[in-house]
């Protein structure tokens, strides 16, 4: 947790005695949103996500990193169930399962389905969170969580151990990358067998743009001696994706040494490393934007708190000025009305970036997908569909996976630019901006059905016989009647001739005939698969663009309320002290100027805002013919 001071006391019990204050003024509003700001200094909540292809090692990295087998670990048994492994006191573990009790729906949104927490035995995680005992969650688990009484996770580190995505490149890595834009870091883990494939590649490069802290992890260095090489390759990989970290680790060697309480042989394992990446670069950049967050919200709620103070005793004190000030403090009033009107212009940009954002995300979208139709309708044409139509529909099924992805992956970087332009527009760049999960790709083809077999145009000899009977028939029946008229039989060697002849070129137009149908029916089955992709996609990024917009909408529009609020009360707070008698103005004076010295004693130990820590910069705004050129 995060236990930065502010003089000599933590920040978080100033902004606790700040909430107090301002509830005790009657600002609940302004209290409610430090309680806030408390919960997230008091419970951090750093998650780091641990992604890799299936048996690369990334239970046993967990493992080794808090020193406790809590995640399952075998040549034959590999995690089936998300788990996030988090400090407590005391160990436990918990799995988190959807109920019987059926969503209640309040609007045509889809509402998730209701869950619930249950505490499991520790001994028996392995038998809810494993293929082994939970093969492909047939329980139906959300997620499980282990916590334990570990220092490195004291800081509100939370490691995730996912399932392994069964092939970077297939329509499970949509649901790795869905967690990446919750996440405060990645790491990507991959074996020392062999250097990075080109769907690990692709992937990084997807983590890159989605996630503000990505690095890489070489295990297995102790099974490989050429590990060396590997991480080199890796390491001419990773310049050409970014800046990203690359740390080779043995797992085997840590727990090794954590058991004979050996120092050189824990540094020999290269886990040293990995650990002060995570301190340094994972919980303390979350620490700075957590201190950040909550120097910026005392700061405007102390300064909300001072105006209606300040014009109350100003108005006690100087009752001559007390119509300026009333004047002055209406024109801010009526400014902050309209701040928070629907003519803002940061609700103005808003409603525009949105919509401008779901036209360029529609076209993108549409492009990607019909450059996948027009090539599969070009392998189509080249041969014949029916033998490998298997391959041919995983492949389809891989394309146009990778085109969602992209679409996804460049709408969140839209996404996240819209709200920093709307934050500028509001308040100059320093107010807080909300916490929106546009990439995620969660379920995003779940509704789209299977790509529809396809008759692999297999024929038996007895087919085949029929096929070439029927075209020789004419054949023997014409010239059997020709040479029937100079005396020989219906049945001869010239007329058994022009049948096989005739057979021949029937069996080979009939062939073609069943190529051209097999080749048009695989045509209209992807575009029909094409089209209900765009459909469902489309209708789900709609749905999570608008989301954007509600969210922007109602976190910035809270604050105007807030400011609204605060100079509405200050003007009433003037109004009333002009009518205030002599005798009980002096004690309000005294008891003002006492509220106000403490908001300045407060005020002039909250430090100035920290640095922002360094994140990966967003291009600009391009249009969505050029995005779809660059990211294809």
């Amino acid at each position: 947790m995060p236990n930065r001071n502010i003089g000599t006391r933590p920040i978080v019990d100033v902004v606790r005695e700040v909430s107090d204050l301002a509830a005790s003024t009657g600002r609940t509003d302004l209290s409610e949103r430090l309680e806030q700001t408390r919960a997230r200094l008091r419970d951090p909540g750093v998650r780091v996500i641990i992604v890799g292809e299936f048996k690369q090692g990334k239970s046993k990295l967990i493992n080794a990193l808090v020193n406790a087998p809590v995640c399952p670990v075998d040549d034959d048994v590999a995690t089936s169930v998300p788990m996030t492994v988090g400090y407590a006191d005391e160990a436990s573990a918990w799995v988190v399962e959807e109920t019987d009790a059926p969503p209640a729906k309040t609007s045509r949104k889809p509402v998730p389905h209701p869950v619930e927490r249950r505490e499991i035995p520790l001994e028996d995680l392995a038998q809810f969170v494993s293929e082994h005992g939970n093969p492909a969650n047939e329980r139906g688990l959300v997620s499980a969580e282990v916590l334990l009484p570990r220092e490195i996770l004291k800081g509100g580190l939370k490691l995730v151990d996912s399932p392994g995505v069964g092939g970077l490149d297939s329509s499970n890595a949509l649901a790795t990358l869905s967690a990446l834009s919750t996440a405060h870091a990645v790491l990507v883990v991959s074996d020392a067998s062999q250097e990075y494939t080109e769907p690990e590649v692709q992937f990084l490069k997807h983590a890159m743009r989605i996630s503000p802290n990505v690095a890489a992890v070489l295990a297995k260095t102790d099974l490989y001696p050429q590990w060396r090489q590997v991480e080199s390759i890796d390491r001419g990989h990773l310049e050409d994706v970014g800046d990203v970290p690359i740390f080779s680790v043995s797992s085997d060697l840590r727990l090794l040494a954590a058991d004979l309480q050996d120092r050189e042989l824990n540094d020999e394992s290269g886990f040293p490393a990995l650990v002060a990446h995570l301190r340094r670069e994972v919980l303390g950049r979350a620490e700075v934007i957590h201190e950040r967050s909550a120097v910026h919200d005392l700061l405007s709620v102390v300064e909300q708190l001072a105006i209606s103070m300040r014009a109350e005793l100003n108005a006690l004190q100087n009752p001559q000025d007390t119509p300026r000030m009333i004047a002055e403090l209406e024109d801010a009033k009526a400014k902050a009305d309209e701040f928070r009107g629907r003519s803002a212009r940061w609700q103005v940009t808003l409603t525009d970036g949105v919509t401008d954002l779901i036209a360029d995300m529609e076209h993108d979208l549409r492009d990607r997908l019909r450059t996948v139709q027009r090539e599969a309708e070009q392998a189509i044409e080249e041969g014949d569909p029916g033998p490998i139509w298997d391959q041919i529909s995983e492949w389809i099924d891989q394309r146009a996976t990778a085109a969602v992805t992209e679409t996804f992956v460049w709408t969140d970087e839209r996404s996240r630019w819209l709200a920093e332009e709307v934050a500028d527009l509001f308040s100059e760049g320093e107010s807080s901006i909300p916490a929106i999960d546009v990439g995620s790709t969660d379920g995003v083809l779940d509704p789209v059905e299977p790509i529809a077999g396809l008759d692999p145009g297999r024929m038996g000899a007895g087919e085949k016989i029929y096929i070439g009977v029927r075209g020789s028939y004419g054949g023997v029946l014409m010239v059997g009647l020709a040479t029937g008229l100079i005396g020989m039989a219906l049945i001869n060697p010239l007329s058994l001739l022009a049948g096989v002849l005739v057979g021949r070129r029937a069996y080979r137009e009939d062939m073609h005939a069943r190529l051209a149908r097999r080749q048009q029916e695989a045509k209209l089955l992807v575009r029909r698969y094409i089209d209900e992709v765009i459909f469902q996609v489309g209708k789900q990024l709609k749905d999570r663009l608008r989301l954007v917009q509600r969210t922007a909408r109602d976190h910035f529009g809270s604050m105007a309320e807030e400011l609204h609020r605060s100079l509405s009360e200050a003007l009433n707070s003037a109004k009333a002290a002009a009518g205030t008698f002599t005798v009980t103005r002096d004690e309000r004076v005294i008891t003002l100027q006492e509220k106000i010295a403490g908001l300045d004693s407060i005020r002039e130990v909250i430090p100035e805002l920290p640095a922002a820590p360094e994140q990966h910069s967003l291009p600009e705004r391009p249009s969505a013919p050029a995005a779809a050129e660059t990211t294809r």
